[in-house]
């Protein structure tokens, strides 16, 4: 049994039940072929070999890439050695692609902001520190609301599932953690203002504390406010997902 490296965030999950479940998950999200992000040992990696399809697994630690492929010989499993973050799964796998993994709390959300608009992914499945997940499915208005929270809902639908306690992993981590499901939809930022929306999203959250007059004040004015009918003394905190890609919309003509 491998040691987990504490610079890889690893905390493998070995309660059975629960791997079965999160297949099970994977399984209800369309798709062709399956990735899946850091399996370890392939505890996970078992369950999901059972799916229709490739099944595609990603992992960084190289002292693991052996016994995944010795383990793993006979079925239909592609192991590749690389970075998450660095992997494009559209250049590597053809067809629509179901993601899942036990992600490392320390880069789970830049690993979903790599993954979101890539265009052969079918849906999303993955076990996230429980307060990550709540802010995936936070609400304009409650402390979790923020920039991760708009930029996922603006592209994917967010459906949180189980709880997972700490006891179900070795070695167990600090928090509990939860699985998520994100199924991709027609994006609702139009391509000439994607790159404004990303900006204008950061910069109001960046100082979310702040009213809108003031922590955009680099992109509009009192007339902008006007036109766009929002009160500009509201916090970003307030602005739904619409709102933000109605200030984008703006800002881009």
């Amino acid at each position: 049994m491998p040691v987990p490296k504490k610079r890889f965030g690893q905390h493998f999950l070995r309660d059975e039940s629960v791997l079965a479940r999160i297949a099970q998950a994977c399984a209800g999200m369309p798709g062709d072929h399956t990735l899946e992000i850091g399996p370890g040992d392939g505890a996970l990696t078992a369950h999901l070999s059972r799916l229709g399809g490739e099944l595609h697994v990603v992992e960084i630690d190289r002292d693991l890439i052996a016994g995944l492929r010795r383990r793993f010989a006979n079925d239909r499993v592609i192991v590749h050695e690389a970075d998450a973050l660095r992997f494009s799964p559209c250049a590597t796998v053809a067809g629509a692609l179901r993601i899942v993994g036990n992600l490392p709390y320390n880069i789970s959300s830049p690993l979903l902001f790599h993954f979101l608009g890539e265009p052969c992914i079918a849906g999303m499945v993955f076990l996230l520190q429980k307060e990550v997940v709540d802010r995936l499915a936070a609400s304009p208005g409650g402390r979790d609301y923020g920039r991760l929270s708009v930029m996922v809902q603006a592209r994917c639908e967010v459906m949180p599932l189980f709880t997972v306690a700490a006891a179900a992993f070795s070695p167990p981590p600090a928090v509990e953690s939860r699985l998520v499901a994100l199924r991709p939809v027609p994006t609702v930022v139009p391509p000439p203002a994607a790159a404004l929306f990303s900006a204008i999203v950061a910069q109001a959250f960046s100082q979310r504390r702040k009213m809108l007059r003031q922590s955009l004040r680099g992109y509009f004015g009192d007339e902008d406010w006007r036109t766009l009918g929002i009160d500009a003394t509201r916090r970003a905190e307030t602005l739904s997902v619409a709102e933000f890609v109605a200030l984008a919309v703006h800002a881009a003509t």
